[in-house]
């Protein structure tokens, strides 16, 4: 894979004037939430005069668009414009565009939720609280001030390929992977592409250090960009195992019949949230408002979970049978103000070891 090139997350801020010092967001509120909102016929009519809403994200582009196409199916005349990319490609695109004075994006979704921490200091996000985010979400999975909510939720996994590994002698762990046996055998993303490795970058050299990393690199890994690319490097049995990859990509070709399958492990699988939120400046502000009111809605979330092979923290969305619990996973903690502090040494470094 190439080196990552473009606008550091730094260059955009500058170039956007934006102001980098500041609280951690946990505990930095600029305004009170604004209250919740049901979703109205009013709301509806609106959102159908404008008759779009433009979607940014990070989510694998096959579940977005189900999103969409369901949105869509509910709300006749108001049609979903799905843009998908790497989440720090995302995040560099706003912030080029926005530098620019060019507001086209309405909803934003991202699997770096340290986006939505710059993009609130900066000022570009609604205030805008559905319904059932208020009903049925619990406090640190939705913003102080209202300006976003946990869209999805889900782990970065281990996983092999069952028909070139035997179930006895797959890893249980990530020390596990540094065992001879898988030089030449292993695929991973990079943290300079995904928003899900970055998060998960951090969470496992800060449990496990970055000497986990450096005994890594020399398996002769396989190195891939998204994150929902090495399910699929390992569903083609180019790799016979992942080291890290999208839980819910697993899920969907595991279901589909495909020989995978995912491991957990004994360290603990780091944990991914990627938010929603809508944007201020944003060219159609009832379809965004209702867009999101359905994304972060019990159907919402239920497709995302039946179909999209992820998890929700929405108190109605039910897990898929078959499915191990994710209260039964042992789970690294997720700290989104902390990546966003670290998250160009984070790249760097990463690169550096790696070579890539």
């Amino acid at each position: 894979m190439r080196k990552h090139s473009g606008l550091s997350r730094r260059d955009v801020l500058k170039a956007s004037g934006a102001v980098l010092a500041g609280a951690a967001f946990s505990t930095r509120v600029m305004a009170a939430a604004p209250p919740a909102e049901p979703v109205t016929p009013a709301l509806i009519e609106a959102a159908k005069k404008e008759g779009q809403v433009v979607y940014y994200t990070s989510t694998d582009l096959p579940v977005a668009e189900k999103l969409a196409r369901a949105f869509e199916a509910k709300y006749p005349g108001i049609a979903v414009r799905v843009e998908r990319t790497g989440a720090e490609r995302v995040f560099q695109r706003v912030g080029q565009e926005y530098a620019s004075n060019i507001h086209a994006v309405d909803v934003v979704n991202s699997s770096d939720a340290a986006h939505f921490i710059v993009w609130k200091r900066d000022g570009l996000l609604a205030p805008y609280v559905p319904e059932e985010v208020a009903k049925y979400y619990p406090d640190e999975h939705r913003d102080a001030d209202g300006q976003f909510a946990s869209f999805r939720v889900w782990l970065s996994i281990i996983a092999y390929n069952t028909n070139l590994v035997k179930a006895e002698e797959a890893p249980t762990s990530f020390a596990d992977l540094l065992d001879p046996k898988w030089k030449g055998k292993i695929v991973k993303a990079h943290p300079g592409y995904s928003g899900t490795i970055m998060t998960a970058t951090y969470q496992m050299q800060r449990d496990l250090g970055w000497g986990y990393f450096e005994k890594l690199a020399k398996q002769n890994i396989m190195q891939v960009q998204s994150s929902t690319d090495p399910p699929k490097k390992l569903d083609l049995g180019e790799r016979a195992v992942m080291a890290d990859g999208n839980e819910y990509n697993i899920f969907q070709i595991k279901e589909a019949g495909r020989p995978v399958e995912p491991v957990y492990a004994s360290e603990g699988s780091p944990m991914i949230v990627g938010p929603n939120g809508v944007f201020k400046d944003c060219p159609h502000p009832s379809a965004a408002r209702l867009f999101q009111a359905f994304a972060l809605g019990r159907e919402g979330q239920q497709l995302n979970v039946d179909i999209g092979g992820l998890r929700s923290v929405h108190a109605q969305a039910q897990e898929k049978p078959g499915r191990k619990p994710l209260k039964d996973i042992k789970t690294m903690k997720d700290d989104a103000a902390a990546v966003e502090r670290e998250g160009e040494s984070i790249k760097s470094r990463y690169t550096r070891i790696f070579r890539v």
